[in-house]
């Protein structure tokens, strides 16, 4: 069953000095401020596109993973996924960096290195995000 996901964004202002919020339509959970400065200098509480992204990957390609292993018959005691997403002006978005620690009793560190390969290109957003041509991870079987 196919499923569509809204998020709306209003934006006032020229790029530089201009303001927008983020309504996540859908789930309805929270409208967030964004700005230039928050993808450039700080965020000043404020978010990005890039930072929305590296939610987006961070939380994929968790469950990517997670089902790669169920599927092999792992259960994941627990699992911890940061994306750091680079956004370099003029060029876009230049780096995905993935790192996770994760606890999957009874698993080899081959089998998990196979598992963390697999979730990172089949995840539904790397594959959306797949013109990004440096995405490294790094995994720890722990």
């Amino acid at each position: 069953m196919a499923a569509t996901r809204t998020a709306k964004t209003h934006w006032e202002g020229n790029l530089l000095e201009g303001k927008g919020t983020v309504d996540l339509s859908s789930s309805g959970i929270g409208r967030y401020d964004v700005s230039w400065p928050a993808r450039t200098e700080k965020p000043n509480g404020k978010t990005s596109p890039e930072e929305l992204i590296a939610a987006a990957q961070s939380a994929c390609f968790s469950m990517a993973l997670s089902h790669g292993l169920a599927g092999k018959g792992h259960t994941v005691a627990s699992m911890d996924t940061q994306a750091d997403v680079t956004f370099q002006p003029g060029e876009g978005i230049t780096a995905i960096a993935l790192s996770l620690r994760a606890s999957v009793p009874g698993l080899s560190r081959e089998e998990f290195q196979a598992a963390v390969e697999d979730a990172k290109v089949n995840c539904p957003v790397s594959q959306a995000l797949a013109a990004v041509k440096n995405v490294t991870v790094a995994a720890e079987l722990v």
